[in-house]
């Protein structure tokens, strides 16, 4: 089975508002809620391994990572394509996972690309009898996670009503949380990463791009305003607030865990985690 290690999860009390609070005793039941980081510590950049690369496609091997990333998501609608053609269940047996399947294939009206491995994904923190299975393109994988090993070879027959997959088990701190990162991997959509943590204004994510991350992390009004209607959504209830900051601590971990280092997507882990804070502090305030 593939491990990757997750990060560490004991931290300090926060101290973070954006705007004034008014002074009260803290409530009993508020304070284990309020047991998070300031930030979210990004870890040392690793560049992806070429021989993964190499591996997933030999003609790229002295080709930038970065470009090949580029090219990838020109061609997401086919790969996505291709994940929709599998007729595959959503999860299995972790005590019966084949080494392979043969995967019978839907119809498609697009020029699909298809899948060349499945993961089987359980959590290393709460092990499941079930793995979710997840079809994924193997260049996808190599060319953005610096710390997935190299994936061995998958062949195709041409033309074949079947897809003949390898299955590997992969242990992460969150299934749910890599499936959300392994579709912004095909994508790059930030706003579909925001809008799996938690609710956020159909405005703001309509208009979403990373100037707009920043733009809002540079700007403590705008915080205010998604902290707001992130609190107000939450009924300010602490406990639906937390349950929000362990699916951002959950992508973060994650992240780390898999070596996915795009700046693009950290920058919008941090915009995500900024608003959970104020969101607790408006809560806290009320």
């Amino acid at each position: 089975m593939f491990q990757v290690a997750s990060h560490p999860t004991s931290f300090d009390l926060h101290s973070y508002a954006h705007a004034p609070r008014r002074p009260s005793a803290p409530s009993p039941s508020l304070v284990p809620a309020v047991q998070l980081p300031r930030t979210l510590a990004r870890p040392p950049f690793a560049e992806v391994s070429r021989e993964a690369i190499a591996a997933a496609a030999p003609e790229l091997a002295d080709i930038p990572a970065e470009y090949i990333r580029n090219g990838l998501h020109s061609k997401a609608n086919e790969m996505r394509a291709g994940i929709s053609a599998l007729s595959l269940p959503s999860s299995m047996p972790r005590t019966r996972l084949p080494h392979s399947l043969n995967i019978p294939l839907r119809t498609t009206s697009s020029e699909p690309s298809y899948p060349t491995h499945v993961l089987a994904v359980t959590s290393s923190r709460n092990p499941s009898d079930m793995a979710t299975l997840l079809p994924v393109h193997s260049l996808v994988l190599a060319s953005s996670c610096a710390n997935l090993p190299r994936l061995p070879s998958s062949q195709q027959e041409p033309q074949s009503p079947t897809l003949h997959l390898p299955v590997l088990p992969l242990s992460l701190p969150s299934p749910a949380a890599f499936s959300v990162l392994l579709s912004f991997m095909y994508h790059h959509r930030l706003e579909s990463v925001l809008k799996a943590l938690f609710p956020m204004p159909t405005a703001f994510l309509q208009s979403l791009s990373h100037d707009t991350v920043m733009g809002a992390l540079a700007s403590g009004p705008m915080l205010h305003q998604l902290s707001s209607y992130l609190c107000s959504s939450a009924s300010a209830n602490p406990q639906t607030l937390t349950i929000h900051a362990a699916h951002v601590k959950e992508l973060w971990q994650t992240m780390v865990a898999l070596g996915l280092h795009d700046p693009e997507l950290w920058d919008t882990i941090d915009l995500a985690w900024e608003v959970v804070l104020g969101a607790f502090n408006i809560a806290a305030a009320q």
